[in-house]
């Protein structure tokens, strides 16, 4: 084992990285020395570094929604860094550019995120990574989902006192009280992961964070709004108003300049010690302490029930690694993507076994240069049912599986091709099914758990060395709890378990809460490979958006292998799907496209459909032949802040 000192000029200002031994390519670093790397071309061809502030500066705030015309893929040759914030993105690509890995890259994003995106993110949220090790061709899952604290019953969102059937409920409502407070798990995950995969010093990879938190950042559109929007519930706590309010009460807005010096100071903690500097110590006191506040520091002290975390619960969190769930489609791709207690993966996988049954190719989109055109009506028909039908396995069958099996012979039965060729012929192509019935796998005595779910953020990264990191990663509902402590925010998470254990028919949900059980979710990071096993990669993408990330992902995955669409066009493409309900989705967010006539010839085939913006936030990368040679390919969803970074100015 050998340590080096790499100084990285254009990248992390005075910032030292120690190479460590981990990673695939032996011990050599590879560095890139092109200044113009990790930057963007302004409209006047300059290479602009982002964050600087200058012209053409893409983290310059925005409008906090809407939709952003005219993003094109791009291009490099040996890296690749996709996040919904660009100073995020920035933070990734500088530890590409400085020879880190993958892995790397997401620990160094994940930092900045929950600084900059902390209606979305937070270090101490959970996580789930789908990575490809590319010298032995190997796809790994890491599960960092949140667990709950080994005193939570059955009953621990819905009555404050959960052995007392007339007990009210968590007070000023579950979200707000300390029952929706997960024990985190990210920060322990990405610390497994960095001991495996890791290329540099864990302890350099929190600079840029910590850089940004002590000098300050201006504050993006969708922060602004989501502070503005979330005021009244952030001012029940001291410390959220201290970071997003000035001294006279008003909220902070889009455009200004902040810092957040607790922040800087817990990153400093982490990369002194390690994912235990969240899970032991002082900080780990600290979350303890606010999970469990019994009234707000508003000046009402408005009554709020407490969690029953303890410091065991944080001291004996495990990340764990599982194995991926992986299926092979149209024998022309190999998919992998993420297995319980995340349902998105399996929901992705039936949706595909599903599709396989159809010739998706002649349903493409039109004019798919403009914005990935405009979907066809048999397209997002055909789509819209197979995931209607996954939706309906998912929502009875799928939770964490190290506490609720899955049916039958578990994935293998829920992904037979014999089970979704019979789940595919439920499909008329004149008429939709609006709800669809499970799968029938005999007695299985569960109910059916419809709990919705809300907000994340995500990031795709392809390194130097060939290995892939896609990463969801999320703080649940915007801003959380909106209990904070030492500068970021406490989740939600235990809010995405059913709140009552048992459906109306009195049957058990197989997402009920218990002790140390993980709360199911869609999160879908996806990788996608040539031929029927992992090693050619194709694509490495996934999205936020709660309930319907499955949908986003689908549309992108099949967008790209189906329809031909580059890797921007194909996370731009209208978002379209369904959960299992009668209502399809046609993403209304680009208000130029005319989607008239699909919604009526979708309302022909018996959809009620929605029109509704979208606020999806693919970040995709892709592998393509360009001038003759191997590049990567990048695209942002252009309905958040992301941007798109690699080797050379893109």
């Amino acid at each position: 084992m050998y340590k080096k000192t790499l100084w990285v000029m254009a990248a992390l200002p005075a910032a030292v990285f120690l190479a460590s031994c981990g990673g695939g390519d032996g011990d050599r670093l590879i560095v890139d020395s092109d200044p113009n790397s990790c930057t963007v071309r302004s409209s006047g061809g300059a290479a602009v570094v982002v964050g600087s502030g200058v012209s053409g500066d893409p983290a310059a705030p925005e409008k906090a929604s809407g939709y952003r015309l005219g993003l094109t893929a791009k291009h490099s040759s040996k890296y690749m860094a996709v996040a919904n914030t660009p100073l995020a993105t920035k933070a990734g690509c500088d530890v590409l550019k400085a020879g880190g890995s993958a892995v790397d890259a997401a620990i160094a994003m994940q930092a900045v995120l929950g600084l900059v995106e902390p209606q979305s993110s937070t270090i101490a949220g959970s996580a789930f990574m789908v990575y490809y090790d590319a010298k032995t061709k190997k796809v790994t899952a890491y599960d960092g989902r949140e667990t709950a604290p080994a005193a939570a019953t059955n009953y621990y969102l819905v009555r404050q006192d959960q052995g007392d059937t007339t007990s009210p409920t968590p007070v000023p409502s579950a979200r707000r009280s300390g029952r929706s407070i997960g024990v985190p798990g990210v920060m322990r995950m990405l610390d497994l992961a960095h001991k495996e995969h890791g290329r540099l010093a864990w302890n350099g990879l929190f600079d840029y964070g910590i850089q940004l938190s002590t000098n300050g950042f201006q504050i993006p559109g969708r922060l602004g709004a989501a502070i503005a929007s979330n005021a009244s519930s952030l001012a029940l706590d001291a410390n959220a108003m201290a970071t997003y309010f000035h001294a006279d009460g008003t909220p902070r807005i889009t455009g200004e300049t902040m810092t957040n010096l607790p922040y800087a100071r817990t990153l400093k903690a982490l990369a002194a010690q390690g994912a235990d500097a969240l899970h032991t110590g002082d900080i780990a006191k600290a979350i303890v302490a606010k999970a469990g506040q019994t009234v707000g520091d508003d000046p009402a002290k408005t009554p709020i029930t407490p969690s029953l975390m303890t410091l065991s619960d944080l001291a004996n969190y495990k990340a764990k690694k599982r194995e991926a769930v992986c299926t092979n489609y149209r024998n022309t791709y190999h998919v992998c993507t993420m297995s319980p207690p995340s349902s998105g993966g399996i929901a992705i996988a039936q949706s595909l076994g599903i599709l396989s049954q159809f010739d998706l190719a002649q349903y493409a989109p039109s004019n798919p240069a403009n914005e990935g055109g405009v979907p066809s009506v048999m397209g997002v028909h055909l789509v819209s049912e197979a995931e209607r039908l996954a939706y309906a396995d998912r929502d009875k069958y799928v939770a964490d599986t190290d506490f609720v099996p899955l049916p039958a012979q578990g994935l293998a039965s829920l992904l037979s091709p014999d089970y979704l060729k019979q789940r595919a012929s439920l499909i008329s192509l004149d008429k939709s099914m609006g709800t669809a019935a499970p799968g029938d796998f005999g007695p299985v005595p569960q109910g059916v758990d419809k709990t919705p779910e809300n907000g994340t953020t995500h990031l795709s990264v392809v390194d130097a060395y060939g290995n892939a990191v896609s990463m969801t990663t999320t703080v649940e509902s915007s801003m959380g709890s909106f209990h904070m402590v030492e500068g970021f925010l406490l989740t939600n998470q235990l809010t995405d378990f059913s709140a009552n254990p048992v459906d109306s028919n009195g049957l058990p949900v197989a997402n009920r809460i218990a002790p140390g059980k993980r709360p199911r979710s869609t999160m879908a990071p996806t990788l996608v490979f040539k031929g029927n096993a992992p090693g050619d990669l194709v694509m490495a993408t996934g999205s936020p958006g709660g309930g319907a990330i499955i949908q986003y992902v689908l549309k992108t995955v099949v967008g790209a292998l189906d329809w031909g669409l580059d890797a921007q066009q194909a996370t731009s493409l209208v978002n379209f799907g369904a959960a299992n309900s009668p209502t399809t989705g046609v993403d209304g967010s680009n208000t130029t496209l005319d989607l008239t006539a699909l919604v009526n010839d979708l309302k022909a085939k018996g959809h009620t459909v929605s029109s509704n913006a979208q606020s999806s936030g693919v970040a995709t990368i892709m592998r393509v032949t360009k001038d003759g040679r191997a590049q990567l390919q990048g695209g942002a969803d252009p309905r958040r802040e992301g941007i798109v970074l690699g080797d050379g100015s893109l």
